[in-house]
This record gives structure tokens, C-alpha cells and sequence, in this order.
């Protein structure tokens, strides 16, 4: 029992930190691709060497690495998948208005070089395992295949919640794939396996009667507990995704609505006596002057209104020092006793 509480935290840690650390490195591939499948190349190296090594040691250090290295072997090959390397002979969005069957089909042909890797990936862990004291690399690696392919055929039969917002851009085209539905048929049976299977392998490791035993299935239990908790995540309206919203750095952050340039209302400005700074256009030097002119105009008007004087035209113009001929005057406009 004491094993299992230990292996708790740190499959939970593992589980969540690896997932992010893909994600991370999987947002740097579009700027650092080929340092990015070196590394994925060494750490898939340096994990199987790490599983030959650990496969001959039962105590507690062996254990830990054969279980961390699996863990790592298998990121590394969902890096290649995620990166858009290793995807399938047609990465493209399943074509609209397409048969059930034909679904199936292109989603087989957009992940198919993947699912190969992974196999292939799983049949080199078996192979290097065999016959040795410590197969827990092994035993993990398969947990971790068939969970997955488990969450990936209910994602395309449909299920409440997808949680697919963290996808990279390279394999967004997968989400044409999933379906939305409340539940699928598959989908009770997939939770009760995985459910059940975590539950046999915690009482497995209660009852081992060696430590390397006990250790090793309660790592595993953990492993398999936390993807039966992964399916149900699937049915239930939790927004998980912000468990590794950390590891997706956001890209610019493009308008909602389309900017609009700014109405450009026409603005007069007076000259008051003296020459503005910098040399006005002739254009505008007549504007203002003629706004000057309407100004003073309006003023002689209503002072000449308040008097109770009728209103006279070249007076009018005389009293501001204009000439008649300054200014073009609609006599019919002052007669009605408008301003103009």
C-alpha cells in the first residue's frame, strides 16, 4: 500500500508534465524543426537504451527508469505525429458529404504512417524486454497504445467533449475526424474496461508479495487509472484543456471585427491676425479668410438685429471694412432675413 501511495504523485506528475512538455516542444517545430527531430531522435534512443538498461534491474531505481523511459519513448513518437512529420499518406480534413465508410477511411489514411510508428515503436519495446526480470517498460508502453487507440476511436464516434483546443496547428486537420454527440455505443464498454482494468492491477499491487511487484503495478495502476479518468473526461462538460494551457504559447491575437479608420469631419480654422507658422497652401489661406469674413458678417448681422435696424447689404459689409465686392452675397437670402 505504501508503494502505491508513492507511485500516485509521481504518475500524476509524469502524466501531466510530459503532456505539456510535447505540447511545448511541438509549438517551437514550426520555427526549430530540424533541432526539434534531432532531439526527438535522441530521446528516443536514449529512452530505448534506457529500457535495455532497466530491464535487468528489479529494484527500485530499475523500476522507476523502465517506467519513466516508456513514458519518453512514447512522447517521442507523439512528437513526430503532433509536428505534422509522421502523419499518413493523406493529412488532409475528411472531405464534406462523405459515407460512414468513406469517414473511416480517410481517417485511416490521414494518421496511418503514425499508427505503423507506434506499433513498430511497441514491437521493438516487446523485443528488447523479452525474457528479462523487469518488463514494465513493456507492460507500460502497451497500457499507453491501447488506451490510445481506445480514446481515439471514441473521439471518432463522437463524445460530449472533445478537449481538442490545445492541437497544433500542423494537425488540426484531425478534428474534421472527431464528432460531437452526448455518447457513442463503444463508449460504456471503453470506460468499464479501463475502469476495471485499473482497479485489478491496484489489487494486484496490494497483495504482490515482492517489492518489485508491488511497486511495479502500482505504477502501472496509477498510469491506467489516470487513462479511464482521461475517458471520462470525454462525458463530462470539465474544461481539462487548462491543465496545459501553460504549454501552448497564443499566437497574435487577430480582431474580432474588422477596424474601421476614423470619419474625417471637415474642421475650419481662423487665422486671428499674423501669419500661422510654416507657409499655408493658397487654398487654405482663402478658406480661413473667408471664414473670417462669414464671421464677422454674422456678428454685424445680430448686433444690427438687436438694435432693430433692417438689415442692409453694403452697409453691412462696409461696417467690418469689406468691400461689396469681397464676398459673392445672395440678396434674396438677406431679404428673408436669413444668414447665409
Amino acid at each position: 500500500m505504501g508503494a502505491l501511495a508513492i507511485a500516485l504523485p509521481y504518475v500524476v506528475f509524469v502524466w501531466w508534465f510530459s503532456t505539456g512538455a510535447v505540447l511545448l516542444l511541438v509549438g517551437l517545430s514550426s520555427h526549430h524543426g530540424a533541432l526539434l527531430k534531432l532531439g526527438s531522435l535522441a530521446l528516443f534512443s536514449a529512452a530505448l537504451l534506457g529500457i535495455i538498461a532497466s530491464s535487468q534491474d528489479v529494484n527500485a531505481a530499475g523500476t522507476y527508469c523502465a517506467f519513466t523511459c516508456a513514458i519518453l519513448l512514447w512522447g517521442a513518437v507523439e512528437t513526430s505525429l503532433l509536428s505534422g512529420w509522421i502523419t499518413g499518406p493523406r493529412p488532409e480534413p475528411c472531405p464534406r458529404g462523405c459515407t460512414a465508410a468513406g469517414r473511416v477511411g480517410y481517417a485511416l489514411q490521414a494518421i496511418a504512417y503514425h499508427e505503423l510508428a507506434l506499433m513498430g515503436s511497441a514491437g521493438l519495446v516487446f523485443a528488447v524486454t523479452a525474457g528479462a526480470p523487469n518488463r514494465l517498460s513493456w507492460w507500460t508502453f502497451a497500457a499507453l497504445l491501447v488506451l490510445r487507440q481506445s480514446a481515439k476511436i471514441n473521439l471518432f464516434l463522437g463524445v460530449r467533449t472533445l478537449n481538442d483546443e490545445l492541437l497544433p496547428a500542423q494537425v488540426r486537420f484531425m478534428r474534421s475526424y472527431f464528432a460531437r454527440k452526448p455518447m457513442n455505443a463503444l463508449f460504456p464498454l471503453s470506460v468499464t474496461a479501463a475502469t476495471s482494468a485499473a482497479v485489478f492491477i491496484a489489487g494486484t499491487a496490494i497483495t504482490a508479495t515482492s517489492a518489485f511487484d508491488e511497486l511495479a503495478f502500482s505504477l502501472l495502476a496509477v498510469l491506467v487509472g489516470l487513462g479511464a479518468l482521461e475517458h471520462w473526461f470525454m462525458v463530462m462538460p470539465v474544461p481539462v484543456v487548462d491543465l496545459w494551457r501553460w504549454s501552448a504559447p497564443a499566437g497574435p491575437v487577430l480582431p474580432v471585427a474588422i477596424a474601421t479608420e476614423p470619419v474625417l469631419r471637415p474642421v475650419l480654422s481662423v487665422i486671428s491676425g499674423g501669419a500661422a507658422s510654416g507657409e499655408p497652401s493658397a487654398q487654405s489661406a482663402a478658406a480661413s479668410a473667408r471664414q473670417r469674413l462669414e464671421d464677422q458678417f454674422r456678428k454685424a448681422y445680430r448686433e444690427r438685429e438687436a438694435r432693430g435696424e433692417a438689415p442692409q447689404t453694403a452697409p453691412d459689409l462696409a461696417a467690418v471694412g469689406v468691400a461689396p465686392s469681397a464676398i459673392p452675397v445672395n440678396q434674396s437670402r438677406i431679404a428673408e432675413g436669413r444668414v447665409p
